[in-house]
């Protein structure tokens, strides 16, 4: 089996081109991503595209998988980039899809795409998968999977795989999570060293899922004769009074709509890259269970919730990232002067 992993520097493509390449079902793995590595796998060839102006002639034909990570989660300010990177990007990587004939297209949605929840009584995938309007992030999740319905209509022979995982952490995302989220002005290790004596609790509730995790469930995807959409999550729920307990802090009530307003005015100041569309995200998507990841494709996550939180808040401890630049703290330049000169949100 050939298989081309787009994003194959991320959180997720990194572990997974390793994984598939250690894999002796797996005969070629092909790794894409906008920014070279330093150190590339062995057994992986790295090829150079940027699907948000193209995607290289030869890069599918003979190509047996697609694994579809790519996604580019910055510029919050500028959804216009954001468009044109995931949803056109992926339009035109459906294309050279079906161009070349690949048999099969696993694509990387999230819990991202599911419409408001019903409370804490957790869906399954058959839940209304039209996202949270006021996010980018899940319209554009949302339309890409629209494009994936589309895409089935016309190529009844390719197998199409929808993952929709949790938040998905490991120590090594913590520096890429920090920028993405919280910006440069954000002293997380600072905060990870201190006793922490309370938390605010705006009524949300987190899933969680480990990186490696997720990794095991693409690659079983891709190697098992399965179709359609999979819930990807570990256990337990993690809301803020889980998440204080953890950290040795007392979790103390705030109004959602407070907590909105503070986003929102930290966003409209440039203090903050992610945007209160974003709180809505968290606020409002469901609880997945995850019957049909564990049953057909016999998926079972080795970390819980507690243990993937932890990795991530040691990972704030130490500071240390990833290697690839989506992961490493250079990339944030000296004193995270690159982050700065983003605008915190106005460019990737």
């Amino acid at each position: 089996m050939r298989v081309v992993v787009t994003g194959g520097t991320g959180n997720v493509g990194s572990r997974l081109v390793e994984r598939l390449a250690a894999d002796p079902e797996v005969d070629e793995v092909v790794a894409v991503s906008r920014r070279e590595p330093d150190d590339v796998p062995a057994g992986v060839e790295w090829r150079a595209a940027n699907l948000a102006e193209h995607v290289p002639r030869d890069l599918l034909p003979g190509v047996d998988a697609v694994v579809h990570l790519a996604w580019l989660f910055q510029p919050t300010r500028d959804p216009g980039a954001t468009w044109r990177a995931n949803v056109e990007g992926t339009v035109r990587l459906l294309s050279a899809a079906a161009d070349a004939g690949v048999r099969t297209v696993v694509q990387a949605s999230s819990v991202g795409v599911y419409s408001r929840g019903p409370g804490r009584r957790p869906v399954d995938e058959s839940w209304p998968a039209h996202g949270i309007p006021t996010a980018a992030y899940s319209r554009e999740k949302a339309y890409v999977e629209r494009l994936l319905d589309v895409f089935e209509q016309h190529n009844p022979s390719t197998r199409v795989v929808r993952m929709r995982p949790a938040f998905i952490f490991r120590r090594e995302s913590s520096v890429q999570q920090r920028r993405l989220f919280a910006g440069p002005l954000a002293p997380t290790r600072l905060i990870s060293h201190l006793p922490l004596p309370v938390l605010p609790d705006p009524g949300v509730t987190l899933q969680v899922v480990h990186t490696d995790d997720v990794v095991e469930a693409y690659r079983l995807a891709l190697l098992r004769e399965v179709r359609g959409a999979f819930n990807i999550a570990t256990g337990p729920t993690l809301d803020v009074p889980a998440i204080a307990r953890l950290l040795g802090a007392r979790a103390v009530p705030v109004p959602a709509r407070l907590t909105r307003l503070g986003v929102g005015a930290a966003w409209a100041a440039h203090l903050l890259p992610a945007s209160p569309g974003l709180f809505d995200l968290l606020a409002q998507i469901p609880v997945m269970r995850t019957d049909r990841a564990r049953e057909e494709l016999g998926w079972e996550p080795q970390r819980d919730a507690e243990t993937t939180f932890g990795e991530l808040w040691a990972g704030f401890r130490s500071g240390e990232g990833g290697p690839t630049p989506p992961l490493a703290p250079a990339t944030s330049g000296r004193l995270r002067s690159h982050e700065f000169a983003t605008g915190l949100g106005w460019r990737p």
